[in-house]
């Protein structure tokens, strides 16, 4: 079972840095490319980083007891997208390592889907949220590149370099 020093180290430093990640990737998207659609049943790219932020707070508040703060800004604009990444960020800002304490072994009753889950701080930060944060991240990224805007790896996770025009 992981600690709560673990459970620290995997959710708030990771989700700071995909935060930013997130930020430089829509700061490259143009409006319309924010309404593009990877398949016609999933969401816009827009949503998806909108939904990928909602997860950031999911998967830190939960395992502190706490009530998921609820964000300002409708809509999935490249400036309400960014506001929100900076509200978040500051939300975040305060929290460190004794925050956590007991969060791994805190129960956690949430929805999935149309079910309801009980899963320790851990496993629920683990399987669940953080999954969740990048499923819908990496989604969006997907929906920007396929529509056609230059991103490559190096973009998503901000530590790869690679010559100009290199592609997988």
């Amino acid at each position: 079972m992981m600690d709560d020093a673990g459970l620290h180290d995997a959710t708030l430093p990771v989700i700071r840095h995909y935060l930013g990640r997130l930020d430089a990737i829509v700061a490259r998207a143009a409006e319309a490319d924010l309404e593009r659609r990877l398949a016609e049943d999933v969401f816009p790219a827009g949503l998806q980083f909108r939904t990928a932020q909602n997860f950031a707070l999911r998967a830190v508040f939960p395992v502190l007891g706490r009530e998921v703060p609820k964000l300002a800004g409708i809509g999935q604009t490249r400036a309400i997208l960014l506001a929100r990444s900076d509200e978040i960020r500051a939300l975040l800002a305060p929290l460190g390592p004794a925050d956590f304490a007991g969060a791994s072994a805190r129960p956690v009753r949430h929805r999935a889907g149309e079910g309801e889950i009980e899963q320790d701080g851990a496993d629920y930060a683990t399987r669940f949220a953080l999954p969740n944060f990048f499923f819908h991240l990496v989604t969006g990224y997907a929906t920007l590149r396929a529509g056609g805007v230059a991103l490559g790896k190096a973009d998503f996770d901000g530590l790869h370099s690679y010559p100009p025009g290199f592609r997988f």
